[in-house]
């Protein structure tokens, strides 16, 4: 369970709680290989004699069950999230496993330690149930298979996740540990987030170990883990980073306040011809005969006009109006704008106060000025 995993496009499965389940196109390759392997070597070396056609519909069977299971785990993550009023935006599943973007951080040390260690604790208990299950399907030898392997997948979930590295679960029951010891949130993500990187590190190590001496598959597999973990262990530590140069900075530090303004009554094809290519701009704000402001025009709402239709679609037609824009307030922290643009998927906020526009900040505004601060020694 991590936030700051990002996912690409993904197959909607539907809703679990009101929250959007995913199937990211990357988990297809991996329930082929793990199909593969349990049919191929797994399930012919536990029990023998059993036709080929089930081997692979047992081995087929187990993988969509152990992604059932991690689907599972990450709803437990999810729904303490929602009793502790922690937005989840969706769950994806993907090469390694799942994740479950949550929408902010835990409010305080106890709800994170809730949250992080909720997976966990389903997992284990998945690994009971399927464990209980097995004399009662003894007779029965793909169900006893199927039992026995799930019962061990998810005891082995369950450890794995408990490693004491962020971003694994057990990083972050670490950094709710050292959270509630130190007061401080940023440290505490600093330090676990460190902690993870070191536990990347070894798992590189082991597999790079592991492929010279023999084992190749394995030991790739074992290092592309690490390499995974450290990267998102990275991006964390990347991000308390920026927290902290962005601290104190306001967003009307930032913001351009020169803001193009276009009359309402053009056609798009004028917008797009004399704003748009005549000048660079990707975003306007759209103006009555009042001259207020009465929504934006972007380049994505042009494109979703059929081109055809530009000469003849006013811009007041095609704009996000104004009561519907995310906006945020010049007084603002930096660091929750960058978060609310991450949050709402845009790339810039109108700037205002009373329905009136002072500005525009986008995350390019914000990326030029950290690296401002960073030449300033700041």
């Amino acid at each position: 369970m991590e936030k700051a995993f990002m996912t690409r496009h993904n197959i909607p499965l539907g809703r679990i709680v009101g929250i959007p389940i995913g199937l990211d196109y990357s988990w297809f390759v991996i329930f082929a290989l793990l199909t593969w392997m349990l049919a191929g070597s797994y399930y012919p070396a536990e029990f023998k004699g059993w036709p080929q056609a089930l081997y692979w519909f047992v081995g087929a069977t187990t993988a969509i069950m152990l992604f059932v299971s991690v689907l599972l785990h990450e709803l437990g993550h999810s729904v303490v999230a929602l009793r502790y009023n922690v937005p989840v935006k969706s769950i994806t599943l993907f090469l390694f496993g799942g994740v479950a973007q949550i929408g902010s951080e835990p409010p305080s040390p106890t709800a994170e330690f809730s949250i992080a260690i909720a997976g966990p604790l389903v997992s284990l208990v998945l690994a009971g149930l399927f464990y209980t299950l097995q004399p009662l399907v003894a007779g029965v030898e793909p169900l006893l298979g199927l039992t026995k392997y799930l019962a061990y997948i998810n005891m082995a979930l369950v450890l794995f996740n408990l490693i004491p590295g962020y971003p694994l679960d057990g990083g972050r029951v670490f950094r709710a540990i050292v959270w509630g010891a130190t007061g401080n949130l940023r440290k505490a993500t600093l330090i676990a987030a460190n902690t993870g990187r070191f536990f990347a590190f070894l798992f590189i190590l082991v597999g790079v170990w592991q492929m010279f001496s023999g084992n190749i598959g394995g030991g790739i597999w074992i290092a592309i883990i690490g390499w995974f973990l450290d990267n998102a262990a990275s991006t964390q530590v990347h991000s308390v980073m920026s927290q902290s140069l962005l601290a104190g900075h306001r967003v009307s530090q930032v913001m351009s306040t020169h803001c193009t303004a276009v009359s309402a009554n053009l056609t798009l094809q004028q917008v797009v011809d004399e704003h748009i290519l005549g000048t660079g701009q990707r975003c306007l704000l759209i103006n009555n005969s009042a001259d207020s402001t009465v929504g934006l025009m972007t380049l994505h709402r042009i494109k979703e006009v059929p081109r055809r239709e530009w000469a003849t679609t006013r811009a007041d037609h095609a704009m996000l109006p104004f009561e519907q824009l995310k906006r945020i307030d010049p007084d603002a922290d930096l660091w929750a704008a960058l978060q609310e643009m991450d949050r709402d998927g845009v790339n810039q906020l109108p700037v205002t106060r009373d329905r009136h526009v002072l500005g525009m900040i986008s995350r390019e505004d914000v990326i030029s000025y950290m690296g401002t601060l960073k030449e300033l020694g700041a």
